[in-house]
């Protein structure tokens, strides 16, 4: 299916830089068509700053077309057909043609180059991204019904699913996180192959599924995206512990659906991210992936009760520990694990406040032990209550605005985001007469501990409380026995 496209058919603008791009490559005798994601994008009002575009010229061709046209240029992907460069502040990859193929048991593509656009654009992923826009002229070439299914809203392969799949099992990843960013459904074959052949994923490296699963996760749908992988069994080699949260009924007790309730915490904590100038702009991965992680220690925690209830006593805990192994074998850095297992770990934290009115103190360490994930954790928080009682959902609404108040008060008069002793590790080490060590690093955890209990003390209590402390340890009484020796040896005593 070809046609030529004027602004008034998509209602998309092409900048110059795409059109002359295009001229160049042509009049030097080359082929060159905008493809992909760009051209899909088109199609839906949107616009990026990465362009993909797809040629009969060979690397080397390309280059001598580009080299002194590109702002900068690098061919490190020059034996799979690809050369980048940006111009204009646009970030552009050319391939050549392609006829790819994958060894089933490898992560590496073979690459053949092609020389038919047609050919080309059957060996992409699915038909909403095997359309091309040839330049200059705009012509479409939508040879499966890309435009067709994007209206539509569904997911379809250009060739068998089966046969893509094999060829790059990421591409079921990709399916989830197109379900996710654009809210579309998958074709049933589609959705068959992906159940046949999962455990195809393993070939996969982590590196890659982490980053189809964080697109996934900040995309405007991650419900639907998750729902597909945990529905085709994906989620057993991704995320086994939350296809886990499908806990089995019992008819003799009773408790709420974990995983969908996991997946409705995920889309009310995204509904809580804020704009770019707020506290938690969105997307932020750290609290959506807490918010649909937060329950994963309730399947290894799982108590029945007498007369019928069930518990899950210490999940947070566990949960937090399965959270940061998982993001570590899907390569994620250590400061993401920190965070989002840290989130898991607090995310009951408050229903102690709920339950029964908290002291300053109690306030302080939970502010001090949320540090600057305290924002993510309102969310959170706010954002595990799913319970259809509206007389429940109002009272610990209503129990976490006042501790948000309270939190605020404190802020004011405490700058409780900077919580420190009243005298740091040098006036400690000064008033006892200490070097760096243990004992100093016991001084400050007292001294802090104090300065949540209390709040802010004045110096001359700070050092009256700490040598109080001083007075109780081992150490000081050590010190002391070593003076009164020293007192009592003589000069006679030491001649002998």
């Amino acid at each position: 299916m070809a046609q030529v496209l004027d602004s008034s058919s998509v209602n998309f603008k092409l900048d110059p830089v795409v059109l002359d791009l295009g001229q160049r490559f042509v009049d030097a005798g080359f082929e060159l068509s905008l493809v992909g994601g760009p051209v899909r994008d088109l199609f839906l009002g949107r616009t990026s700053p990465d362009l993909d575009f797809t040629t009969d010229a060979t690397p080397e061709q390309t280059l001598s077309v580009i080299k002194k046209w590109a702002d900068n240029f690098w061919d490190i992907g020059r034996a799979f057909g690809t050369i980048g460069m940006k111009k204009a502040g646009f970030q552009i990859e050319i391939t050549t043609y392609r006829a790819e193929a994958y060894d089933p048991d490898s992560r590496k593509p073979m690459v053949a180059f092609g020389s038919s656009l047609e050919d080309d654009l059957l060996r992409r992923d699915f038909t909403i991204n095997a359309m091309a826009l040839r330049l200059p002229s705009l012509e479409l070439v939508d040879p499966f019904g890309g435009v067709r299914d994007l209206h539509g809203g569904e997911l379809a392969t250009p060739g068998a699913p089966e046969a893509s799949f094999s060829d790059d099992p990421l591409r079921m990843m990709r399916a989830a996180r197109f379900a996710s960013q654009l809210g579309v459904s998958v074709h049933d074959d589609v959705r068959v192959a992906m159940s046949d052949m999962a455990d195809r994923i393993k070939i996969i490296s982590a590196e890659r599924v982490r980053e189809e699963l964080v697109k996934l996760i900040n995309g405007a749908h991650p419900r639907t995206g998750i729902d597909l992988l945990v529905d085709t069994g994906l989620a057993e080699y991704v995320l086994p512990e939350v296809s886990a949260l499908r806990l089995e009924s019992d008819e003799h007790h009773r408790h709420k659906d974990v995983y969908q309730h996991s997946l409705q915490v995920l889309e009310q904590a995204a509904a809580l991210e804020t704009g770019p100038d707020g506290p938690v702009p969105g997307p932020d991965f750290v609290l959506r992936f807490a918010a649909l992680m937060h329950d994963v220690g309730k399947p290894a925690t799982r108590r029945f009760e007498p007369g019928g209830a069930v518990s899950f006593r210490h999940h947070d805990v566990v949960g937090a520990k399965l959270t940061a192994k998982r993001m570590k074998a899907l390569r994620f850095d250590n400061d993401s694990i920190k965070a989002v297992a840290r989130l898991v770990e607090l995310h009951m934290r408050f229903y102690g406040y709920g339950e029964a009115g908290w002291t300053d103190s109690a306030v302080r360490r939970y502010v001090a032990d949320a540090g600057p994930l305290l924002e993510r954790l309102h969310r959170l928080t706010r954002s595990d209550v799913t319970t259809r009682n509206q007389r429940k959902a109002d009272r610990l609404s209503f129990a976490y605005d006042d501790l948000e108040q309270r939190i605020a008060a404190l802020a004011e008069q405490e700058s409780l985001n900077a919580i420190r002793p009243d005298l740091d590790g040098g006036q400690i080490m000064e008033l006892l007469g200490l070097k760096p060590g243990p004992v100093v690093g016991r001084a400050y955890k007292f001294l802090l501990d104090q300065r949540m209990e209390y709040g802010p003390l004045d110096h001359d209590d700070a050092v009256g409380k700490l040598k109080a402390w001083w007075a109780e340890q081992p150490e000081s009484a050590v010190e002391q026995a070593g003076e009164e020796d020293l007192s009592n040896h003589t000069p006679a005593e030491e001649s002998k």
